[in-house]
């Protein structure tokens, strides 16, 4: 072995290369690869397995999980919490191990989050032919089951000698930390690589920092941007959740008190600006606020400010009314900019709103634009209140009157994780958001099974933070593995369980659209055979104390309020269990969302839903 090289496997030299990468922005340096989650199989034991324990945990911390799909959601959460400036990897073995990660990855690549995967994968010398869990294909001898990863990925390699290893992990490294690029990156790991040595240089292994840009807006586009806000009579921001990975907050509040120019927020974007600030409208779209949406189908002009414009956002494209409405879009990538026939500014958020405010100095919306917004911000405060309100604490709490408790008592720093059923969207409404991190809601992918081990990979970027996973009984259902993560990390992560029997949004969904609630009840059959009887004796909180977690059941709103409480306090994963009155308190919905209806149906409810959503659907228009 020459003295300018180092002799290591692959997978050995792999991990000496990410436990010295790191990235960098506004002079500040973060560990890229933070640590490595991983679950063992014969495909990654011998290589990957081994190469951690050889680097040490100080070289590279190690994470057990649970399950692969869940180890993905961690990760993800984990780089969320920390502005996509760290990220953690994951590795698997070959077979179900591997292709349990492509929820994970879509969910990322969507969100534009990153993390890094490495599944194990067949020999690459074919000395073993076929392996145990190998896929077949009767024409493409290359093709592994690690393939179903190329779509959901930004960067995918097989890495079939180790030599190849030196410019492949360059290349993630680049994708991992590019604004405009990042999501899942994928390197599969055939066993045999894994395993075999090699001569690296030296020079593989020095530190290596990433910059992670901040571009400026080009002049031209900036001045488009400045003469269309100028120009407008009711302008709209929307925020994204671009706003956060760019920590533009500060910037949007100076763009917002010095234009005037109020702010909605879409599900990534809630929290860009506090919840009490007079020109926050909150949530836009089909889950926004009456207040937001009424100023939205007034607007003459949209800002997007990292935002990718979702179905939600838009109403399916049945919001924005307005005869002669027009967009500017800023986001760091072209494909964003461009959406909606958009004059687009192509820059990082932070730096394009600074340069915005700048170059409109001086320009200010018209007052009684600003009185009547703020006027309808105060009559939606009121909305809120009753929403949250309970009749007494002795009463059975709705959901709606459970985040009102659970926002009497957090603090302005606690983390709220949530991604799918019923509760995203009375969040959206209603949340009173204090923080630019406090609301964490992934609805890229609203991947039922997100949030309890996304509430662990938040609390190990932000240890010192009350985290909180809301979930419904779906949810929990999907995904409780990584409680026992939780427990074995002492990691006191707090979970809200919600009772409700059954898929509570899609079932309202079901009923709106003429599926008649059809299999969306956790109920026995009854005689005619639908899922329609009693609930099933099912007991969650039973559960989750089973896996390790401390339990608090509450009954009525006071003993909610007592049990939030002391799970805020306590040092171990503590689980709130409530079972809530189903009657809806929830403010209905301001804006609609295209699900397309039974053109022909016999039963009576499919009909009539048909002829809603044709009334509805004519609303929908092309911005050109």
């Amino acid at each position: 072995m020459s003295p300018t090289t180092r002799r290591l496997t692959t997978a050995q030299a792999l991990v000496r290369f990410l436990s010295v990468q790191y990235s960098e922005r506004d002079g500040v340096r973060h560990r890229l690869i933070a640590g490595t989650w991983g679950i063992f199989g014969h495909g990654n034991v011998a290589g990957v397995g081994q190469a951690l324990l050889e680097a040490g945990e100080d070289a590279m911390p190690f994470h057990q999980g649970r399950n692969e799909q869940a180890m993905v959601h961690a990760a993800v959460a984990h780089a969320r919490q920390l502005n996509r400036l760290s990220a953690q990897a994951v590795t698997t073995s070959i077979g179900p191990g591997a292709t349990n990660l492509v929820t994970g990855a879509a969910l990322a690549t969507i969100n534009r989050l990153p993390v890094l995967l490495l599944p194990g994968d067949y020999f690459a010398a074919r000395s073993a032919d076929p392996l145990l869990q190998q896929l077949e294909h009767p024409v493409e001898a290359d093709v592994s089951v690690n393939d179903t990863l190329r779509p959901v990925s930004r960067y995918f390699d097989r890495i079939t000698r180790p030599e190849a290893l030196i410019p492949s992990v360059l290349s993630a490294m680049r994708v991992l930390t590019d604004p405009a690029e990042t999501g899942a990156v994928t390197l599969a790991l055939p066993q045999d690589v894994q395993a075999e040595a090699y001569d690296w240089p030296e020079a593989f292994f020095a530190e290596r920092v990433w910059p992670v840009r901040r571009p400026a807006p080009d002049p031209a586009e900036l001045a488009e941007a400045v003469r269309a806000i100028r120009a407008a009579r009711r302008p709209l921001l929307v925020a994204g959740g671009g706003v956060h990975h760019s920590e533009a907050e500060d910037a949007l509040l100076v763009f917002a008190d010095a234009t005037g120019v109020p702010v909605a927020s879409t599900q990534a974007g809630k929290g860009s600006l506090r919840h009490d600030h007079p020109a926050d409208l909150g949530g836009i779209g089909h889950t926004g606020t009456a207040v937001c949406d009424a100023v939205a189908r007034t607007a003459d002009l949209v800002i997007g400010v990292g935002t990718r414009y979702s179905d939600f956002t838009t109403a399916s494209r049945t919001l924005f009314q307005h005869p002669a409405v027009r967009f500017v879009n800023l986001n760091i990538t072209g494909l964003d900019a461009h959406k909606l026939a958009a004059r687009p500014l192509v820059a990082d958020a932070r730096t394009g709103l600074e340069a915005l405010t700048a170059a409109l100095a001086g320009h200010r919306v018209d007052p009684t634009y600003e009185a009547e917004y703020r006027e309808g911000k105060s009559r939606w405060e009121e909305i809120v209140e009753g929403a949250f309100r309970a009749p007494d604490e002795h009463a059975v709490p709705t959901q709606t009157q459970v985040l009102g408790v659970l926002d009497s008592v957090v603090g302005d720093d606690d983390v709220i994780v949530n991604a799918a059923g019923s509760l995203p969207g009375d969040l959206h409404k209603l949340w009173r958001a204090r923080g630019p991190r406090q609301y964490h809601l992934e609805y890229g992918y609203s991947c039922m099974g997100y949030e309890i081990p996304a509430a662990v990979g938040v609390q190990q970027a932000a240890p010192d933070t009350p985290v909180w996973a809301l979930v419904g009984d779906g949810t929990y259902l999907m995904m409780p593995t990584e409680i026992v993560t939780a427990v074995q990390e002492h990691l006191p992560v707090n979970l809200v369980l919600i009772q409700n029997h059954g898929y509570a949004s899609i079932g309202g969904l079901s009923e709106e659209t003429g599926g008649e609630r059809f299999g969306t009840a956790y109920r026995y059959r009854a005689p005619d055979g639908t899922f329609s009887g009693d609930p099933l004796p099912v007991d969650l909180a039973a559960n989750a104390a089973s896996l390790g977690m401390d339990v608090l059941r509450a009954k009525t709103v006071g003993e909610l309020r007592h049990a939030l409480t002391e799970a805020r306090g306590s040092q171990r994963p503590t689980c709130v269990y409530v079972e809530t009155d189903p009657a809806p308190t929830a403010p209905v919905a301001e804006a609609w969302w295209d699900v397309p209806v039974a053109e022909v149906a016999s039963r009576e409810p499919a009909v009539r839903a048909r002829e809603r959503y044709d009334r509805r659907v004519a609303d929908r228009r092309h911005h050109l």
